[in-house]
């Protein structure tokens, strides 16, 4: 009798380990046919008159309100980095569709003038590099 409460103990156990190890493989191929997300890069140009005399203590606040909120948007944004001149901001940022990016702005109470998408890079080594054709 006690072999037989022992046994059916331990097929209790397998059978809800095994429920688990399923529940589990079935949300990783959930995981696995979800659309991947296509990141497109943007120059985001702001128009803020005397940013380029702001104190490091100012840039820090303003970053850290542009990350707070890139936190509160989730991973289908994100921040590359900025170059700050005299009176404008370029802000090169990662992101699904111009919304998000307006969303983001908005959200943290900067402005974005405007929103570029990148088409193509280059460089001085785009000079020297091979040129392939584009396919048709």
């Amino acid at each position: 009798m006690k072999d037989t409460i022992s046994y059916s103990a331990l097929m209790f156990v397998v059978l809800l380990l095994c429920g688990f190890t399923g529940k589990a493989q079935t949300s990783s191929l959930n995981e696995l046919k979800k659309k991947p997300t296509i990141m497109k890069t943007y120059v985001i140009e702001r128009e803020i008159p005397g940013l380029g005399k702001w104190t490091p203590e100012q840039l820090k606040s303003a970053s850290q309100t542009s990350c707070n909120v890139l936190t509160e948007l989730g991973p289908k944004i994100e921040w590359v980095h900025s170059y700050v001149t005299g009176n404008k901001m370029y802000c090169i940022y990662r992101a699904e569709n111009p919304e998000l990016i307006k969303e983001h702005a908005k959200k943290g109470g900067f402005p974005a003038n405007s929103i570029s998408e990148v088409t193509e890079v280059i460089s001085p080594a785009t000079a020297t590099a091979a040129v392939t054709p584009a396919a048709n």
